[in-house]
């Protein structure tokens, strides 16, 4: 009797819900630094510009190894400046991964670039080096490699080929704050990169904002004058620019966020191993690889599986927040279908999109919290 009575509990025991992602903790976390400041801000009605916007770019830009970063307003607007601001313009193309965001491409096409798609590698899926020489023509302008996931795309293969075929690279480092490769920190990789501060990025704004990051003051210089409406001085205006700066709310957060960065990409890496122990005995889970000279941050925990899709459905069933990152490689997107690609011509990054699988990454999730996810998803995966 005793033994069925605990039977009983077993299977009514509901399980902890795990979230995908906890900004509120690190929100909690910075807010008695963060709402003093804000609450000046409102007295000055200082808000756009001014010495938090200042500190936080120097502070950055100290942080990744750069000589200049300028904020603004999201990274989607970061990139299309910084594909502006080294001459990329109507019909330059540029090379770029099938397994990105679309923002790698749509800031291309925003300003009459080309974007051309290749395909990745299997055991990482970053960009394709050998698949980026095949894909250079006379039109070639740029590279644009994606440091995917949290880590970086292989640089050091990379910016040779870059030299060899004189192209410009603008990294895409969007996820990839504060991680490193064989060549040096992400963001400092290139004559010019951009960044998102979108709230689930490692290093993350209270709403929408970005960065160029660069050594060259030049295109330092332009990029702040494009994100200003093409003018360094007000009503003169010296190119068609847009309307994209950083706002100090925004700032203040990123500079708080950022003096914790470094602890919480460590716990984020806690979490992965964590993550590689718990489920290095589920057979049928492919478990993420790091580059070999890589320093990921994890800015996801991308795992592939069979039956994706009745896996995910079945772990938000259980109250297990999950993701896709991403479930339709770019090219096959409804939005570049004029550009002529087909189904099978990027091989790894479509079976990718079929069966990547992101599972709960942040810097506080628990232990406790892994474990649910890891036993939940062990009673999900299809037996092979």
């Amino acid at each position: 009797m005793g033994r069925r009575a605990c039977s009983r509990d077993r299977s009514t025991r509901v399980s902890p819900k795990v979230p995908f992602l906890d900004l509120a903790a690190q929100q909690a976390e910075i807010a008695q630094e963060v709402l003093p400041v804000w609450r000046e801000q409102l007295t000055s009605a200082s808000f756009i510009g001014g010495p938090e916007v200042d500190a936080f770019e120097h502070e950055y830009a100290e942080y990744v190894g750069v000589g200049h970063v300028v904020g603004v307003s999201n990274g989607t607007d970061a990139l299309e400046l910084a594909y502006r601001a080294v001459g990329i313009g109507s019909g330059d193309e540029i090379i770029m991964p099938a397994n990105t965001f679309i923002a790698t491409a749509e800031a291309a096409s925003r300003i009459g670039a080309v974007p051309v798609f290749v395909d990745v590698d299997d055991e990482y899926l970053l960009i394709d080096p050998d698949a980026i020489e095949a894909a250079i023509t006379p039109r070639t302008r740029a590279i644009a490699p994606v440091h995917l996931f949290g880590q970086t795309a292989p640089m050091e293969l990379i910016t040779p080929l870059a030299e060899k075929h004189g192209l410009v690279v603008v990294e895409d480092a969007a996820q990839s704050q504060g991680a490193s490769g064989p060549a040096g920190r992400a963001g400092a990789l290139s004559r010019v990169a951009a960044t998102s501060f979108y709230p689930g990025k490692n290093l993350g704004a209270a709403g929408d904002a970005g960065a160029v990051l660069t050594d060259d003051a030049g295109i330092a210089a332009l990029i702040r004058n494009l994100a200003a409406h093409g003018s360094s001085v007000k009503y003169v205006h010296d190119h068609i620019g847009m309307n994209a700066r950083l706002d100090a709310v925004q700032a203040t957060v990123l500079r708080a966020k950022l003096r914790r960065l470094d602890g919480w990409n460590a716990a984020r890496r806690a979490a992965a191993a964590r993550y590689g122990d718990l489920l290095a005995q589920i057979d049928d889970v492919r478990l993420p690889a790091v580059r070999p000279g890589n320093e990921d941050v994890w800015h996801l925990y991308v795992v592939r599986v069979d039956e994706r899709d009745r896996v995910m459905a079945e772990l938000g069933a259980a109250g297990i927040g999950v993701g896709i990152h991403y479930p339709t490689a770019v090219h096959l997107t409804e939005a570049y279908e004029g550009l002529g690609y087909r189904r099978g011509q990027f091989p790894v990054a479509e079976r990718a999109a079929d069966s990547i699988l992101s599972l709960p990454m942040f810097p506080h999730l628990t232990e406790v919290q892994q474990t649910t996810v890891a036993d939940r998803l062990r009673d999900a995966v299809p037996p092979r």
